[in-house]
């Protein structure tokens, strides 16, 4: 037994089964756990369970509480008004962890982790019919119940000869940290996002005869449409008439993939609206989105989904994936208030940190760090502003972000209508501005290459090989920082009793009753500000936010054209 456990008195594996209907809080079905140390085993059914003020097991004090992918469970400990567990180790976030960056034939699921292991595993297609039986609800017959028991008796089972084979890989510290994320990420789904749904079913409703008069109405400015096929050839011409450098591929064809489409919309707004409808018309699925029954969206955030260790949640479920105007749907219910609180120009900032450029911090400490590097660099005079001189700082800030990502000089010349070798030389005068940053990150590219890995000051870890991008390895440090960051900052605003309605990248959208909301912000800007200085060293990133107020809603410009069209189509103006 790894004796970094024994400061625990007891260990409880614990596993529920529970059914989800789209959108709505967990119902639970039936619960096993099993004390590691006594070999105690505790089954109950959901009458039960909902007859108990407290879960049958400890929670509190010297108490570890294990779990595969735990935020399910403790959605159903919300559900049912129980507390949550102290001290967690979810073994999900571990195996994640220990195989980032691996390819994995049986997945990162709880048989992917046995089989990975050389484990025992009960069959996908036992496995499925039992959650399908749990899916389905009652009444159940006692043979059922039995067989659900039994089912989740044997994944209490398969978690604990998973702990004892992982035991000797884990960092607990670290992983308690990772398991503290998991409560704050169960809050966060058991919350869900307010949804003006009357509006929603009415777009829903009508959402055929929209689309083809959008289509018109939009494609007024382009002439790219054939009624509801979009012609590359009209778009081509489009791009050369507006002198619009557009990415091809190597056959000479243009990119239009829906990657290259978001970036170029990014770099041109007048491509705005063009994209917003293509993903609207490719992608939105509105019956996708789930919602429940009070009108909210709760979907799965797929937590350490990435190799930066971002949350991935579905494009067609979750509220902020899909178009942006679909985004106008979020609104507070009366009485209360949402905030959209985000970190302000995060990578940079971490990225200056990480790579300890007194000039890059010097940027970031201006306010604007793009503008900063303008005049750093003697392409904008001291007293700069966005409106004196916009276009060079959105050169800047192209470049800025380029360089992150590892863009090239022609990506980098079409996003900011320059030819390649005016961009290369943007991008020297990046090298020369910041040299120390440009040393760092080519030595944590060497690092990865040399030593088969890379970690965050968490314990986040990306194995690679010699078949690895290079730039997704630049990028890798900062974006896993900043995940590192946010799941810190997710922690303290859960644990600070501030209602947390989704993570979105580097922000979150957080609800209180109009009264306290200003109170809400302000102690949900000092905690964000916490998290960075806790994870950076003592560094301070700064925090921007929006706050939207009953009977307002959730506005994203990037989709403010299209909703306009949408709410003048359902004759309902610009509604608020």
């Amino acid at each position: 037994m790894n004796r970094s456990l024994s400061r625990f008195s007891q260990v409880w594996l614990v596993d529920f089964e529970f059914g989800t209907p789209p959108g709505d809080p967990q119902q639970p079905r039936c619960l096993v756990a099993h004390e590691l140390f006594t070999g105690r085993t505790i089954r109950t059914w959901e009458d039960e369970m909902r007859g108990a003020r407290s879960p049958p097991y400890p929670v509190s004090g010297d108490i570890l509480f294990v779990a595969y992918y735990a935020s399910a469970e403790f959605k159903c400990h919300l559900s049912l008004g129980w507390a949550l567990p102290e001290s967690v180790i979810d073994l999900y976030g571990e195996f994640r962890a220990l195989t980032n960056g691996q390819a994995l034939p049986s997945g990162s699921g709880l048989l992917g982790a046995l089989t990975y292991l050389g484990l025992d595993a009960m069959s996908v297609v036992e496995k499925d019919s039992m959650r399908q039986l749990a899916m389905r609800g009652g009444p159940y017959t006692s043979a059922e119940r039995e067989a659900l028991l039994d089912y989740c008796a044997e994944d209490v089972d398969a978690l604990r000869r998973l702990l004892l084979a992982m035991i000797s890989t884990l960092d607990v510290d670290r992983a308690l940290i990772r398991g503290d994320y998991m409560k704050a990420l169960a809050c966060m789904e058991h919350s869900g996002v307010p949804l003006d749904v009357t509006y929603l079913e009415r777009v829903r409703a009508e959402w055929s005869n929209i689309k083809t008069t959008l289509i018109s109405r939009i494609d007024a400015t382009y002439g790219v449409f054939d009624g509801e096929t979009f012609k590359r050839d009209r778009f081509e011409l489009f791009t050369v008439r507006n002198n619009i450098p557009w990415p091809r591929h190597e056959s000479g064809q243009l990119q239009l993939d829906e990657k290259t489409f978001r970036m170029m919309s990014q770099a041109y707004p007048l491509i705005t609206p063009l994209h917003e409808l293509r993903v609207s018309l490719s992608q939105l699925r509105l019956t996708d989105l789930e919602v429940g029954s009070d009108g909210r969206n709760r979907t799965m955030l797929s937590a350490f989904s990435t190799r930066t260790g971002r949350n991935a949640p579905s494009t067609t479920r979750f509220v902020f994936g899909p178009a942006k105007w679909i985004r106008s749907l979020i609104k507070p219910g009366p009485g209360m208030a949402l905030a959209y609180v985000d970190y302000s120009s995060e990578e940079f900032g971490i990225a200056a940190v990480l790579s300890g450029d007194t000039n890059m911090q010097a940027a970031y400490a201006t306010g604007d760090p793009h503008l900063g590097f303008a005049v750093q660099a003697g392409a904008a005079p001291p007293d700069a502003t966005k409106e004196t001189h916009g276009e060079v700082r959105d050169r800047f800030k192209a470049c800025n972000l380029g360089v992150l990502f590892g863009m090239g000089a022609f990506t980098l010349g079409q996003q900011v209508s320059l030819p390649t070798p005016y961009a290369r030389d943007l991008l020297r005068v990046h090298q020369e501005t910041y040299r120390r940053y440009w040393r760092w990150s080519n030595g944590a590219v060497d690092h990865a290459m040399l030593f088969g890995g890379l970690h965050t000051v968490f314990g986040w870890r990306i194995r690679v090989g010699p078949e690895s991008r290079p730039a997704s390895l630049r990028n890798w440090p900062v974006q896993s920082t900043g995940a590192e960051i946010l799941r810190l900052a997710a922690c303290l605003l859960t644990e600070a009793g501030i209602c947390v309605c989704a993570p979105v990248h580097d922000a979150f959208l957080i609800q209180a009753p109009l009264d306290l909301i200003d109170e809400h912000v302000r102690l949900a800007r000092a905690l964000m500000v916490e998290a960075g200085r806790i994870v950076l060293g003592g560094f301070e990133l700064r925090i921007d936010e929006v706050i939207i107020r009953y009977p307002d809603r959730f506005k994203d410009k990037r989709g403010a054209r299209m909703w306009s069209e949408i709410a003048a189509l359902l004759g309902a103006g610009d509604v608020r």
